[in-house]
């Protein structure tokens, strides 16, 4: 049965070994490593390191105490809890330390590949619902214009592959990350996967937030907690953010030759999420060649991923692609690349009524009162000798510069011409032969 949760479906628990649909040998082995690694003895404290329900798990001491791997210490009555303790036997000891030579993985038990797609499929990043209100609330810290909401809206609600393109520094990236706060819910993330035998982790801490484990209140008739599979983690829809140090090879299974285990790709572990590529451009792969990378999981939603053997195998692609760049989309991509991209937006410079809102914004944010005549001389005098050509970090910009102006003389924080020429002298280089 699947359970609802908020508006995904929840993971069901496996209700016996049979329904795992792992090798019985390699579920075996990570009981005995398990036990090997941290000591435990209660059946009761294995089945919270290995996640997985307590039937399940004592089927499994069961198993391997019939194969002699396993036996009791005592009786019931050796512990607070009344359950029984089991120890590894010296077979167990040698079968853990022979499991361990071949990999070094342990604690909580995989997720067959089968079953992870199952769940990505039930928490698609394109099943999302999302409005004007929800996407205006996520973006309340910046000032944008109606029409360029009015683009992003539908392209993140399709969950389709986006480029934003314009001049530098507009908050293309801020943008992005405005996107990613508008997906509020909660998805199911595996801590690992299993393909062929190997273990593949997904679940990381860095990139993951995992949400608070409900509680059951003692006195309620109806537990709520503990309903789905523990072998994922309840956690907001991940984000990925890459820049200039992004490589083709990150987008490919890490294989760990000490643990003899592979981590995921950032592109499996942004599933259910977002992956932004910011910078784009600014890479030592062309840009070219990475959205190359990506034309079969944008096109059919899959993934080709190969182990060290070179066994290529399928994971599911589900991720919203957000690449962002500062250069023209003609510059850096040939036609065929940009028809893959779903979404083309462009995020220029503010007018200036905006760029107006955006100083007033920022200056009442880090205190500095407005000057009318310094905005004036500012817009006047100033903007004219770069062609009024306004852009979103600006005001932030020139108003640290002041402030650290004000710090350094002993001034109160204020805006007066002469502040506003002497941070401007900052903001730009000027054009010139440099004598050597």
């Amino acid at each position: 049965m699947n359970i609802q949760t908020g508006t995904v479906l929840a993971p069901p628990p496996p209700r016996s070994l049979s329904a795992m649909n792992l090798p019985l040998p390699m579920m075996r082995d990570i009981l005995l490593k398990s036990m090997f690694r941290t000591s435990l003895t209660l059946v009761s404290e294995l089945a919270r390191v290995i996640c997985l329900p307590l039937p399940v798990t004592q089927e499994l001491v069961d198993l391997a105490r019939a194969q002699k791997l396993l036996e009791a210490q005592g009786t019931l009555t050796t512990t607070s809890t009344g359950e029984m303790p089991y120890q590894l036997t010296e077979s167990g000891k040698a079968r853990a330390l022979d499991a361990l030579a071949q990999s070094e993985y342990y604690g909580a038990m995989p997720v067959p590949m089968a079953t992870y797609a199952e769940q990505v499929a039930r928490q698609s990043i394109r099943s999302m619902h999302l409005t004007r209100d929800t996407l205006t609330r996520a973006m309340g810290h910046l000032i944008l214009p109606p029409r360029l909401l009015g683009q992003l809206g539908p392209a993140v609600a399709a969950g389709r592959s986006i480029l934003m393109y314009g001049p530098p520094g507009n908050g293309k990236s801020s943008i992005a990350n405005g996107l990613r706060d508008a997906l509020g819910d909660r998805i199911y993330v595996p801590r690992a996967v299993e393909y062929g035998g190997q273990v593949i982790t997904v679940y990381d801490p860095i990139v993951h937030s995992a949400a608070e484990e409900d509680v059951d209140d003692p006195k309620a008739l109806r537990r709520t907690s503990g309903k789905f599979d523990t072998r994922f983690v309840r956690c907001a829809r991940p984000t990925v953010i890459t820049g200039g140090e992004l490589s083709l090879n990150m987008l490919d299974l890490v294989y760990n030759p000490v643990a003899r285990t592979y981590q995921a790709p950032l592109q499996m572990k942004s599933a259910g999420g977002v992956f932004i590529v910011d910078d784009l451009g600014r890479q030592a792969e062309p840009p070219q060649k990475l959205v190359n990378r990506w034309i079969v999981p944008l096109e059919e939603g899959r993934d080709i991923l190969a182990l060290q053997s070179g066994e290529k195998f399928e994971v599911p692609f589900d991720t919203l692609l957000i690449f962002s760049t500062n250069y023209h989309p003609n510059e850096i991509f040939d036609q065929a690349a940009l028809r893959r991209i779903f979404y083309k937006i462009k995020v220029d410079g503010p007018t200036k009524e905006d760029f107006l809102k955006i100083f007033a914004l920022v200056a009442r944010k880090k205190r500095v009162p407005l000057d009318e005549a310094a905005l004036v001389h500012l817009l006047r005098n100033k903007y004219p000798t770069i062609g009024n050509v306004y852009a979103n970090y600006q005001p932030g910009f020139l108003l640290d510069q002041i402030i650290s102006i004000c710090d350094f003389e002993g001034l109160p924080y204020q805006m007066t011409p002469e502040l506003i020429d002497r941070a401007w002298d900052n903001m730009f280089v000027k054009d010139e032969v440099i004598v050597k």
